[in-house]
C-alpha cells in the first residue's frame, strides 16, 4: 500500500486525505496546531460557539456541485444545513439603500430590477455571462467535457473591466461587486473568472452549517481514520526529505520521520518550498512563490448576544461606508473600516434568535507588525488595548446600520491578522492566500505539480478561494499522475 503524508489539516488537506484513503492509500495527515480543520475550526467562549472561516456555503442542493462532492467525501450524512433566505441570501448596503441577491436567474434579475428598472437587459447579460464562465470550468460544473475557452478568456480580464463594459448604470456596477470581500477583490486586478465562480456558487443555493463548519472537519477526520488513516495534531513539519529524484519522507520538529511514496502539501506554497532544500526545486520557482502577493488580512469581532434579544438573520449583510465599494483595502485611521461583513451563527435549525455573530473587515498586517513573534495570550497590554479600540470602532459602525445592537451585546472577542496567521499558518494572516491578478502571468495561479514528481500542492492558493474552490483543487491534485 502506498504511503501518503499530507501536510496541513485544513479543508484541502483533509479532503485530499479522504480521497486518497478511499483509493487505497495509507494516509497520514500532519497538523502543527492543537485542532484539525484550519478555516473550518470553531471555538467556544462562555458556552457559545463561534465560526472562524467557513461562514456559509453554496451549491449544496441535491444535484448541485457541492452536494455531489460532499456526498462523495461522506460528509453530507454528518452535517445539517440551514438555508439562507432565497430572496436575499446576501444583502448589499450602499449609500443608504439595501440590495438583495436572490437565488436563481429570474429571482436575481427581478429583485435587482426593482431598483434598476432600466437595467433589466444588462442584468440578464451579466447573469448569463456569470453562468457561461462558471459552466466552462470543469471542476466547478463537474462537467469534464466543458469548453474551458470561456473561463480562460475571463481569467485574463478583471472584474472591474468586465462589469464596466456590460453594465451601463454606475450604481449597479458597484452593487454587483458587493460580495468582493468573499475573494478580497481589487479593482483592475482580480479576474472576472474568480467573481463569476463565487457568484454562481452562492446563487445556486446558499446555506449555513448548523452548529458550525467544524462538523465538516470532524466528519473528514472520522472518515480518514475509518479507512485506516491517521490525523495527528501538534506535529509541526520541519523538513521534506528528498533523494536525487523524489521526496522520500516528512520530518517533524520533534524528530519523527514519516516515510512517504506521495506527499501532498496543503499549506501555503511559500511555506512549502521553505521545507525543501533539494536542487529539484529551482531558485526561480522558489522566488516566485515566496514573492507572490497575498490578499489582505481580516479583523474580526465575535459577538455574544444577550439571550433572546437579536432576531436571527437568514442573510449576510455587506455594509459599505463610503461612496465606492472598491478600495476597501486602502484606508487610514479616519476612514477605517470602509466595509463590514456581518453574519449570524446558526446554532440550531431555524433559530428565532441569534446567540452569536461576527463582523469582519480588512486589516493591514502593518498595523500588528510590532507584535510579530509574540504568541497568543502573551502579546502585552498594548496589543489588548489596540484590539479593544478597533473592536469599539467596528461596533460603532455596526450600530449605525443596526441601531440599538450595542445594547444587545453581552460580550465580544476579537482576532487580528496575527491570530489568523497563528491558527492557519498563512503568511501575514492573509484571508485567501496568494492573490489572483490579471496583471501577473496566469493570473497568479499555482500548479498542483512541482518539479518533485511525488510532491503535490493543494489548498486555496492553488485553485480558488472558498469551499468549492478548495475541494475542486483537492480532486484535481489527487488525480495527478505523480508516478511519472
Amino acid at each position: 500500500m502506498n504511503k501518503c503524508v499530507i501536510i496541513g489539516s485544513g479543508l484541502g488537506g483533509l479532503s485530499c486525505g479522504v480521497i486518497l484513503a478511499k483509493n487505497g492509500y495509507d494516509v497520514t495527515v500532519l497538523e502543527q496546531g492543537s485542532q484539525a480543520g484550519g478555516c473550518l475550526q470553531c471555538f467556544r467562549r462562555n458556552g457559545i460557539v463561534f465560526e472562524t472561516g467557513m461562514h456559509y456555503i453554496g451549491s449544496a442542493d441535491p444535484g448541485q456541485t457541492l452536494h455531489t462532492i460532499l456526498h462523495y467525501l461522506e460528509v453530507d450524512k454528518d452535517v445539517t444545513l440551514s438555508r439562507l433566505n432565497p430572496m436575499g441570501y446576501d444583502v448589499i448596503s450602499f449609500e443608504g439603500e439595501h440590495y438583495s441577491f436572490a437565488n436563481g436567474k429570474d429571482n436575481f434579475i427581478n429583485t435587482l430590477a426593482q431598483h434598476f428598472p432600466k437595467s433589466r437587459d444588462d442584468l440578464a447579460r451579466y447573469y448569463d455571462l456569470v453562468n457561461a464562465v462558471s459552466s466552462s470550468a470543469p471542476l466547478h460544473s463537474l462537467n469534464r467535457d466543458a469548453d474551458m475557452s470561456v473561463y480562460t478568456e475571463f481569467d485574463r480580464k478583471s472584474v472591474s473591466d468586465v462589469i464596466d463594459s456590460i453594465i451601463s448604470d454606475p450604481l449597479l456596477r458597484q452593487v454587483l461587486v458587493g460580495i468582493l470581500p468573499l475573494y478580497a477583490g481589487v479593482r483592475g486586478q482580480t479576474p472576472f473568472s474568480t467573481h463569476a465562480l463565487i457568484t454562481d456558487f452562492y446563487n445556486q443555493s446558499a446555506f449555513r452549517i448548523v452548529g458550525g463548519s467544524s462538523a465538516i472537519a470532524d466528519s473528514l477526520v472520522a472518515t480518514i481514520r475509518k479507512r485506516g488513516g491517521r490525523v495527528l495534531v501538534r506535529h509541526k513539519v520541519q523538513h521534506i526529505e528528498c533523494d536525487e529524484s523524489h521526496a522520500t519522507a516528512v520530518i517533524t520538529a520533534d524528530g519523527q520521520r514519516f516515510p512517504a511514496d506521495l506527499i501532498v502539501s496543503a499549506i501555503h506554497p511559500a511555506n512549502t518550498v521553505g521545507l525543501v532544500d533539494s536542487h529539484l526545486l529551482r531558485p526561480a520557482y522558489r522566488k516566485r512563490l515566496q514573492r507572490a502577493k497575498n490578499t489582505i488580512s481580516p479583523f474580526t469581532v465575535y459577538l455574544k448576544f444577550r439571550k433572546d434579544t437579536v432576531p436571527y438573520l437568514d442573510s449576510n449583510r455587506f455594509f459599505y461606508r463610503g461612496n465606492t465599494i472598491w478600495g476597501c483595502e486602502d484606508y487610514d485611521d479616519r476612514t477605517w473600516p470602509k466595509f463590514l461583513l456581518y453574519m449570524h451563527f446558526c446554532h440550531e435549525l431555524h433559530p428565532k434568535y441569534a446567540e452569536s455573530g461576527q463582523v469582519i473587515t480588512y486589516m493591514k498586517f502593518d498595523e500588528v507588525q510590532q507584535w510579530q513573534g509574540t504568541t497568543i495570550g502573551h502579546r502585552g497590554q498594548d496589543y489588548e488595548d489596540f484590539k479593544r479600540r478597533k473592536a469599539e470602532t467596528v461596533i460603532n459602525a455596526l450600530e449605525q446600520e443596526f441601531p440599538g445592537i450595542r445594547d444587545n451585546i453581552e460580550s465580544y472577542y476579537t482576532s487580528t491578522p496575527l491570530t489568523y496567521q497563528d491558527y492557519t499558518g498563512v503568511p501575514q494572516g492573509s484571508m485567501y492566500g496568494i492573490a489572483k491578478d490579471v496583471n501577473v502571468f496566469a493570473a497568479g495561479s499555482i500548479s498542483y505539480h512541482t518539479n518533485i514528481p511525488n510532491l503535490l500542492l493543494a489548498g486555496q492558493c492553488i485553485t480558488l478561494h472558498g469551499m468549492l474552490g478548495v475541494l475542486a483543487g483537492s480532486l484535481m491534485a489527487c488525480s495527478v499522475n505523480w508516478r511519472k
